[in-house]
């Protein structure tokens, strides 16, 4: 499954890895987050580093679908239920802050982009109250947003909200040349280096998996906090959605603007023109990380109701990315707790990250050179709602129900947490069991452990199916072919090495398959 954006003959060639080298700053993670702050910062003047545990884009910037807009579904309707009038603008200032220095951004160096009107359409007539109320809280925040009868849709709709003069973007072009300013203005992108801890302030020292750096100050932009100081983890929710990629019968056309749906399952449309063909690009059908019971079956499902749409289109490409929903729905940026001053974020931008994450970064880089952003600072001083603290909880409850359940299962097999489960009777050891067909994968106790065990491409791997986070018992994605943890969102390969979430080490093996 590889994105439309990144399938591409072009490679990431990293910068060397120093050990032991100093920096004013390191940034960790090379997405739009990440490769923003750092130009701002060497813009500065200042020596930056930015480390990438893969490459560019390998996260969610390269698997967004990639539109920038301020109408996002009926979110600011969702904020202006939760917080005051003055929170809800500080968001929409920031975000259009974010909007206008990306697309300025992309003039300026020739990126291409295309501007597309936006909709949020109702598919039922109890959707249609929703978008009324989208269109209060844009107004009211200085939107020129309107209701419409007809978006444009080839299938019936019962109404939709508009927003003239958004952008839809390539988002890893935007990257390449980021990355490309970055190193002329003397700062280092590397990939393949992972960071790992962060200890001391003043300098602070940054462990990775290839040695250790230092710094004046260290910006994470890993998607969720890799630090678990300030517990973020424990304030976000990961998901999971899906996109594909449909070339359409000549008689067929892309509709005219960006689209996204009030109901759920969520349907997101845009257009992309590649190799003289406009494609139709679909996203949606999001759930809980490691929780679907068939991530195949999720994206299935979304590829059938683009084609039940546009009869006869062919799917080109179709993947997924994950992203992180805040509780309390107003993004995270600034400094980290505990982070003796010296350690900053961003993360939780509700599946908007394309002015979100921009955002975060010019707060980001304010803060580190000492600006004055009064959206941030605006921002920064949120209150939480009884809503939002009871949503915590029932989020947390749920993590704590999902651990309790997956060591349960295995202790109902004679094991907990590594040590039999006393019963009057010793309980059965469970053989392994068969080699899984290829493309699947089975959690099972050996002796006292449990163990994930898969096939792919014909080669079998025994694995730890305990998520090195923070002990959750790890899902087989058959979408993906990757074991993903229900708790927090970490993911791995099905040989183990990490790909996202807030781990920071592989899992172990678990013996030769």
């Amino acid at each position: 499954m590889t994105s439309i954006w990144l399938d591409r003959a072009e490679t990431f060639t990293s910068d060397p890895f120093e050990p032991g080298s100093s920096y004013d700053t390191v940034v960790a993670g090379a997405g739009l987050t990440g490769l923003v702050t750092a130009l701002l910062l060497a813009r500065s003047g200042q020596t930056v580093l930015v480390l990438e545990a893969r490459y560019p884009g390998a996260v969610t910037t390269g698997n967004t679908t990639a539109k920038v807009t301020l109408l996002q579904g009926t979110f600011l309707a969702q904020l202006a239920r939760q917080y005051s009038r003055k929170q809800v603008q500080a968001y929409v200032d920031g975000n259009l802050e974010g909007q206008a220095w990306l697309l300025r951004y992309m003039e300026e160096h020739k990126v291409p982009f295309q501007t597309r009107d936006a909709y949020t359409y109702a598919a039922s007539a109890q959707g249609t109250e929703k978008l009324r109320e989208e269109v209060s809280a844009g107004t009211t925040a200085g939107l020129d947003m309107e209701y419409v009868r007809d978006p444009g849709l080839p299938f019936p709709v019962h109404g939709a909200v508009r927003l003239a003069n958004q952008a839809q973007i390539n988002p890893v072009e935007v990257l390449d040349t980021l990355v490309s300013d970055i190193r002329s203005r003397g700062g280092s992108v590397v990939g393949g280096v992972r960071l790992q801890d962060v200890t001391g302030g003043g300098p602070a020292t940054i462990h990775t998996d290839h040695g250790t750096v230092t710094a004046n100050e260290v910006v994470l932009a890993t998607g969720i906090p890799v630090l678990d100081r300030g517990l973020y983890f424990a304030k976000l929710k990961p998901s999971r959605s899906y996109a594909a990629a449909l070339q359409l019968q000549e008689d067929q056309a892309p509709p005219p603007g960006m689209y996204i749906s009030v109901e759920q399952p969520t349907h997101s449309l845009r257009d992309y023109e590649m190799d003289g063909r406009r494609l139709l690009l679909v996203g949606g059908h999001g759930h809980h990380v490691g929780r679907a019971r068939s991530e195949k079956h999720q994206l299935g499902s979304l590829v059938d109701w683009a084609v039940q749409q546009y009869p006869g289109s062919v799917v080109t490409h179709t993947w997924s990315a994950q992203d992180y929903m805040p509780v309390n729905l107003m993004p995270f940026f600034g400094k980290l707790p505990r982070g003796k001053g010296h350690v900053y974020f961003g993360t939780g931008y509700n599946k908007w990250g394309m002015t979100n994450a921009v955002a975060a970064a010019v707060g980001i880089s304010a803060d580190i050179l000492g600006g004055h952003v009064p959206w941030a600072k605006t921002i920064h001083r949120r209150v939480s709602s009884p809503a939002a603290a009871a949503s915590a909880v029932s989020l947390n409850a749920g993590v704590a129900a999902k651990l309790a359940t997956g060591w349960g299962q295995l202790a109902a097999e004679g094991l907990k947490k590594g040590k039999e489960q006393p019963a009057a009777e010793p309980a059965p050891v469970v053989p392994a069991p068969v080699v899984p067909a290829d493309g699947e994968g089975k959690v099972y106790r050996e002796g006292t452990k449990p163990v994930a065990v898969s096939t792919v491409n014909g080669t079998t791997c025994k694995l730890s199916a305990v998520c090195t986070h923070m002990g959750g018992i790890l899902h087989w994605n058959d979408s993906e072919m990757t074991w993903d943890c229900p708790l927090h969102g970490s993911r791995f390969t099905n040989e183990g090495q990490l790909l996202e979430g807030p781990a920071t080490k592989d899992l172990p093996r678990a013996g030769k398959a």
